[in-house]
């Protein structure tokens, strides 16, 4: 028997900003243990929440970018359920009216584009978070107690795992270059929450719904998912039942593990908020807000391609993040050939975070560092060689790479009345490569540049010297 596969994503943004949704806290990745918290965070008798205007503007962003319909009055609710990292045994949530519904997200996979649905997009608070000691004792750290969430909902029209994965690579990419959020699945600002359900092919009812929660990477959301379908496929075909729960992915094992049965809406027992009154979100703030929405992915990947010649592989690799994408940008604002800053960014650059793991915010080469370097290069007062030493000191120190050149004495020799006689004085000092050139042998010529560029340490152009020992060797 075929089955068919029907799969939805609820994933959470953290959005970016600096104190919390009902809060004055400030908001902070990796803050000690109950550090950033005040009374309002703690749930104390008698405190009032009071909304953050920034969390509905990058939410607004993300809804934008996703073509979503923005509601003009929009509320928040309450989730009631008890956990011990939230002290106020409910959430505070929207439910009845959200942010926004009916947006989309294109993707391409198989050789096809397909339109995923997003049904809604809500804006809600975090919880803390427990640890648990080897001493027996557990722990509540509310740091993250109301950090401020979008939770994006899609439509349940996503077929297989592939399309799953292709799907959330897209929604990263699109609410990244908003700005709105960091989403480092590391850092937990960006979590995916899953659900498949499969039924035999022809049939049109939707079959049992099985949940999972809290996938920390995308293999692993197309890992779960894979073995959910066979799981699933299994039950179905041995005359058995798929009940309606929720499961974790082991990834140690590959399998999904049950969890719990499945709560539905009712369990949560959902009212209006009464603390907080309803917002009105104007059509004059949201298009205040369009117009300053940062470029999207696919209209910098356009430019890159079509304005500045790049290759496709090059491009994709600088929109890996926004950061790499604005680091680019400002380089080549400042004068930057865009082939030799792309090249640069995608190697030297690349090369260096790995090595060090570390991000660009964390290193001391700016783009304009950047830009006056490859102009360097460009204009020929230094060699690729050199570069490579300018990058490591620029990089390192945050040395100002002309003012480096010039103290460092590390400027191209180009001057052909003082490479003439030295291109003379090797060739008359290597008579092997000059029979060696002649028998057509061209390892000859490269000796030979190796030997001009110790005796310049390195300064010699290597055009130049080359079109010097050409025409020298040809006349012997």
């Amino acid at each position: 028997m075929n089955f068919k596969s029907t799969i939805g994503f609820e994933v959470h943004f953290e959005l970016k900003t600096k104190s919390k949704i009902f809060s004055p806290s400030p908001v902070s990745y990796g803050a000690e243990a109950n550090t950033e918290t005040n009374v309002i965070d703690w749930a104390m008798p008698g405190v009032l929440p009071f909304v953050n205007k920034d969390v509905y503007r990058l939410g607004i962003m993300v809804a934008l970018a996703t073509h979503a319909h923005i509601l003009p009055t929009t509320h928040f609710d309450r989730k009631n359920y008890y956990y011990p990292d939230s002290p106020k045994a409910y959430q505070i949530t929207q439910f009845f009216q959200p942010l926004a519904r009916d947006g989309y997200v294109e993707i391409e996979v198989h050789g096809k584009k397909k339109r995923i649905g997003i049904h809604e997009m809500h804006i809600e608070e975090d919880a803390g978070k427990n640890t648990h000691g080897t001493n027996g004792f557990s722990y509540v750290d509310l740091n993250r107690q109301g950090v401020p969430l979008l939770e994006v909902v899609s439509e349940p029209e996503i077929s297989d795992p592939e399309e799953g994965y292709a799907y959330l690579e897209k929604l990263r990419k699109i609410v990244q270059f908003t700005g709105a959020s960091d989403v480092k699945m590391e850092e937990g600002s960006m979590r995916v929450d899953t659900n498949i359900s499969i039924r035999p092919a022809g049939q049109k009812e939707l079959g049992t719904k099985v949940e999972m929660k809290n996938l920390n990477s995308f293999e692993h959301v197309r890992k779960s998912l894979a073995y959910e379908e066979k799981r699933q496929a299994q039950v179905l075909l041995s005359g058995g039942r798929v009940q309606l729960s929720t499961r974790r992915f082991d990834d140690a094992t590959g399998k999904t593990v049950l969890e719990r049965v499945k709560e539905g809406d009712a369990d949560y027992r959902y009212f209006p908020e009464p603390d907080l009154a309803p917002d009105h979100i104007s059509q004059e703030w949201i298009d205040e807000i369009a117009a300053t929405l940062p470029r999207s992915a696919e209209e910098r990947y356009n430019q890159y391609v079509n304005d500045f010649g790049l290759k496709d592989y090059d491009a994709n690799v600088l929109l890996q993040t926004k950061e790499s994408s604005d680091f680019f940008d400002e380089a080549v604002a400042a004068g930057a050939d865009p082939q030799l800053a792309a090249n640069w960014m995608n190697t030297q650059v690349n090369g260096y975070l790995n090595d060090n793991r570390v991000e660009l915010a964390d290193i001391k080469l700016t783009p304009e560092h950047l830009a006056a370097m490859i102009k360097l290069i460009k204009d020929g007062t230094i060699s690729s060689k050199i570069a490579k030493k300018v990058f490591a000191e620029t990089i390192a120190n945050g040395t100002d790479p002309k003012k480096y050149v010039e103290d460092q004495g590390m400027v191209q020799l180009s001057d052909t009345s003082v490479l003439e006689p030295m291109v003379k004085e090797v060739v008359d000092s290597n008579p092997q490569s000059v029979e060696d050139f002649k028998n057509g042998k061209d390892r000859a010529i490269g000796y030979l540049v190796g030997q001009l560029m110790k005796q310049t340490r390195g300064k010699a152009n290597p055009k130049v010297i080359n079109k010097l020992l050409n025409e020298e060797l040809n006349k012997r």
